[in-house]
C-alpha cells in the first residue's frame, strides 16, 4: 500500500509541478533554459516570480492588437521576442536571446558591435538578478507569437557596456 501511496503523491506534484496534462509549467519552460544558461557560468539559478509573471502577462496582453516589439519600459529588466506563426515556445525565445553570448566579451565586459548585440544575453546571465517572470501570447489576427520575460532587479541602469 505504501509504494502506491508514494507513486501517487510523486504523480501529484509532477502534475503541479506540468501543466496537469503532463507537458512542463509555463514557469519551468521559461526558467529551464533560462538557468541552463546561467549555470555553465556557475551562476546561481533564477527562482519564478509570480509578480513579475503578472507584469509580463499584463504587458504581452497590452501588445496583442499590434505584436510591437516595444519594451515596456517598466522597473524590471526585460527581454521582449516575437516570432510569425503560432508554434514558438518559451525554449525557442530564451535560445536566441542566449545566441547573442557570441558577441559577448567577458574580459572587458562589453559586446562586440554595442550592447544591442547582446544585450538580451546579458540580462539572463547578469549576476545579481535574482528573479525571472515572463509571459507567451498569440498575438490577434495570426499575426505570430509575442514573448516576453522580465527580470529583477534588472541589469544596473548605470552600466553600460562598451562597444569593442
Amino acid at each position: 500500500m505504501l509504494p502506491f501511496l508514494t507513486s501517487f503523491l510523486l504523480l501529484l506534484c509532477h502534475q503541479a509541478s506540468a501543466g496537469g496534462d503532463g507537458r512542463p509549467s509555463l514557469a519551468r519552460q521559461f526558467l529551464g533554459p533560462h538557468n541552463a544558461a546561467r549555470s555553465v557560468l556557475r551562476l546561481r539559478p533564477l527562482a519564478w516570480d509570480p509578480r513579475l509573471a503578472r507584469y509580463a502577462e499584463w504587458y504581452a496582453n497590452r501588445r496583442r492588437g499590434d505584436c510591437a516589439l516595444v519594451h515596456s519600459a517598466g522597473p524590471y529588466g526585460e527581454n521582449i521576442f516575437w516570432g510569425s506563426g503560432s508554434g514558438w515556445t518559451p525554449a525557442q525565445a530564451v535560445a536566441a536571446w542566449v545566441s547573442e553570448r557570441k558577441r559577448y566579451r567577458y574580459g572587458s565586459n562589453s559586446c562586440a558591435g554595442g550592447w544591442e548585440k547582446c544585450g538580451h544575453y546579458t540580462q539572463i546571465v547578469w549576476r545579481t538578478t535574482r528573479r525571472l517572470g515572463c509571459a507567451r501570447i498569440n498575438c490577434a489576427g495570426g499575426r505570430g507569437v509575442f514573448i516576453v520575460c522580465d527580470y529583477d532587479p534588472p541589469v544596473d541602469t548605470a552600466f553600460q557596456l562598451r562597444p569593442l
